[in-house]
């Protein structure tokens, strides 16, 4: 009297391979979405780098400040917005006119329209 055979795995095989994933998700996750995180952020200083060098050769050609950012690429001293990594929307940037009032233009600086924390305690909209 020969026993068939059995094939597939147990409820204990399954549910102990199922734990040892679940641990090991859970140590690479928060990792993962850390990277994610840094990565936004140093697209976000290389976009701020980008625009505010642009504006300044933009005062340097012209004399003036650029009134927005749209013009700038109308311009052509940008080839377009870049999208706020952080808040993934080219509307939110906040700009700002300098704070000289002898000075004309809209756009001396530019910041990020996130409220978010950075990962090293500074605001966003700070940087």
């Amino acid at each position: 009297m020969h026993s068939k055979p059995t094939h597939g795995f147990t409820l204990i095989e399954v549910l102990v391979v199922l734990t040892i994933i679940a641990t090991l998700l859970s140590l690479v996750s928060p990792r993962y979405f850390e990277a994610v995180e840094r990565s936004k952020e140093v697209s976000l200083r290389h976009d701020l780098s980008v625009m505010r060098d642009a504006i300044d050769k933009y005062y340097s050609d012209r004399g003036i400040y650029p009134s927005s950012l749209e013009e700038m690429v109308e311009r052509k001293y940008l080839r377009a917005v870049p999208e706020d990594p952080i808040t993934q929307s080219i509307e939110s940037w906040i700009t700002s006119p300098p704070a000289d009032p002898y000075l004309h233009g809209d756009v001396y600086d530019v910041h990020s329209g996130s409220p978010d924390i950075a990962q090293d305690g500074s605001n966003y909209a700070d940087w």
